[in-house]
């Protein structure tokens, strides 16, 4: 891939949190613009988990790397405020510090995970005899299907554990209008 596909997830996610989270968490809340999100990202991990062997960026990829952009875009913004708006001045630190925290560890951890069952399921498509290229797809088909089930699981999981916030237009840390 080259060097400038490969910044178009953060680019996307540049431009949907500056440009447009804020607005839509005032909008519709917190809460519904994580899931949006989530769900977003979750059909993205889908869509990767089904390329082909010989896929084609513009067809194949490009519109799963928008997607995980557009996620990741809204996604983040939303949980952070979700997970700073309970947070007084004093404890504002300690809670910053304690989200970003898990933020990196848990991604550091999944993307270990995903690639030890991806290396593991190539190992074993190779072993079967099938060709490099299609043992290395089946791998990351794999890592790609699970990660795309655990995203949805957290969805599913964000959408009951949430309560709605109220009032459509409260964003987090703003009192009942």
């Amino acid at each position: 891939m080259g060097a400038s596909r490969a910044r178009m997830v953060p680019v996307v996610i540049a431009v949907v949190s500056l440009g447009c989270s804020a607005k839509l968490i005032t909008r519709f809340g917190p809460r519904a613009v994580l899931l949006a999100g989530m769900a977003s990202t979750t059909v993205a991990l889908a869509l990767l988990g089904r390329l082909p062997v010989d896929a084609s960026y513009a067809v194949d990829v490009l519109p799963s790397v928008l997607l995980l952009g557009v996620g990741a875009g809204l996604a983040l913004p939303a949980l952070i405020g979700l997970a700073m708006s309970g947070a007084t001045p004093a404890d504002s630190g300690l809670a910053s510090g304690l989200a970003n925290t898990t933020q990196q560890i848990g991604g550091a951890l999944g993307v270990a995970i995903l690639a030890a069952l991806a290396a593991n399921r190539t190992d074993a498509l190779r072993g079967g005899g099938k060709p490099s290229a299609e043992a290395a797809t089946g791998g990351y088909h794999v890592s790609f299907v699970v990660a795309a089930g655990l995203e949805l699981l957290g969805t599913l999981l964000a959408a009951v554990v949430l309560r709605s916030g109220g009032k459509k237009g409260r964003g987090p840390g703003r009192p009942p209008r």
